[in-house]
């Protein structure tokens, strides 16, 4: 109990409190013509005058429910308990009109808007007031709790769309942050590889130059058209970002794709290798396939040292699709298989999909193996 009351206490107030709209105004002016008009046209209204003035002035008070709750609730519970007083001491029986019913909206702000600490002392204020207003107008149990009752209700109104806004908030948020680390794995899985290879090729080419002149323009041709490609994705990823264009602006590679990959890289040799009869596979799950191929070709040409070959197998079977890509260079004993964004972009992809991946150095031969296996169906 204390530490729902301390939670309370610290809540901060909402966050979604809207501006002053024009249906404030009008609710205050329907509030003021109702009030004018039962002071007017109702026999029985006690010290007619004043409750009538009250009525209509207290009206206006709900255009800063929103933005200072606690302040307005003081006002208007206030002003009701002065009333109270007025007609215990005037020896009548419930000063004011029926239209002040629109306090309820007071109590219903505060718990929608209100801080915790507001929420708190705005309550105690309206409790204080009802038991008040029931003993200054000789209520019975039976009234006093329905009056309690008709408060409940109200703040129990601002206590849910409070709530429901507020899980609806949490929800944007996380729709956003998975689209973020989305993003960011996109980005890297798409510009790393072709800076890899942009700057392997650009290594090799400085190495020929002076002996192979024409193998050195070739080179700066395989640069030309990786930069080219990296420009492209590049463009396509912020028209995402900047105009809202959806995500698969450009169309996704897949598993049948890793041929053309496998002919792009500066490797000496990637040997590709894809099964016959490959079933269709989900949209989700053939991209995967091949960003995580592309991803773990980029770690062959950043890490692999004295690399000549890297093998990429694909094999599917009894439901699950097997990626297996191995390379035979010389593996740094200080690399850690837990380093880098590309390992962990790996890892989000194959468990969002239900798969599992492993990546480390090859148990024999020497070189760096990535093993993932993958549903073909996306998981649901």
């Amino acid at each position: 109990m204390t530490n729902a009351l301390s939670s309370l206490w610290a809540e901060p107030r909402a966050a979604d409190a809207p501006d002053r709209v024009p249906r404030d105004w009008v609710l205050v002016g329907v509030l003021v013509a109702a009030a004018l008009l039962e002071g007017v046209l109702r026999d029985d209204v006690v010290w007619r005058p004043f409750a009538t003035i009250v009525a209509v002035g207290l009206a206006p008070v709900l255009l800063w429910r929103r933005t200072h709750p606690l302040a307005c609730v003081v006002v208007a519970f206030g002003t009701a308990t002065a009333l109270g007083l007025a007609s215990l001491l005037g020896g009548v029986q419930s000063v004011g009109l029926d239209t002040m019913i629109y306090v309820l909206v007071f109590v219903y702000a505060l718990v929608r808007w209100g801080s915790g600490r507001e929420i708190v002392i705005g309550l105690a204020v309206v409790a204080v007031a009802a038991v008040f207003g029931g003993m200054t107008d000789h209520a019975g149990p039976t009234e006093l709790i329905g009056g309690i009752a008709v408060l409940t209700a109200a703040a129990a109104g601002g206590a849910a769309f409070r709530y429901r806004a507020e899980s609806w908030r949490r929800t944007l948020d996380q729709i956003r942050s998975q689209e973020r680390v989305g993003l960011a794995r996109e980005l890297h899985d798409m510009v790393a590889h072709h800076v890899s290879a942009i700057a392997v090729q650009a290594q090799a080419g400085r190495a020929i130059a002076a002996q192979r002149p024409e193998a050195a323009l070739e080179t700066l041709a395989v640069i030309e058209g990786e930069a080219s490609r990296t420009l492209a994705e590049m463009r396509a990823m912020v028209r995402v970002l900047r105009d809202g264009a959806p995500t698969g602006y450009l169309p996704q590679p897949g598993v049948a794709d890793l041929v053309a990959l496998a002919r792009r890289d500066p490797l000496p040799v990637v040997d590709v290798e894809l099964p016959d009869d490959l079933h269709e596979l989900s949209h989700q799950v053939d991209t995967a396939v091949y960003r995580l191929a592309q991803e773990a070709l980029t770690n062959a040409l950043r890490h692999a040292r004295n690399a000549s070959r890297v093998e990429i197998r694909v094999v599917e079977a009894a439901g699950r699709l097997r990626l297996r890509v191995t390379d035979d260079g010389q593996v740094d004993p200080g690399r850690s298989v837990n380093h880098g964004f590309g390992l962990l972009g790996m890892t989000e992809r194959v468990q969002l999909l239900g798969g599992t991946l492993s990546a480390g150095p090859a148990p024999e031969g020497g070189g760096w193996t990535v093993d993932a296996e993958l549903p073909t169906a996306a998981r649901r």
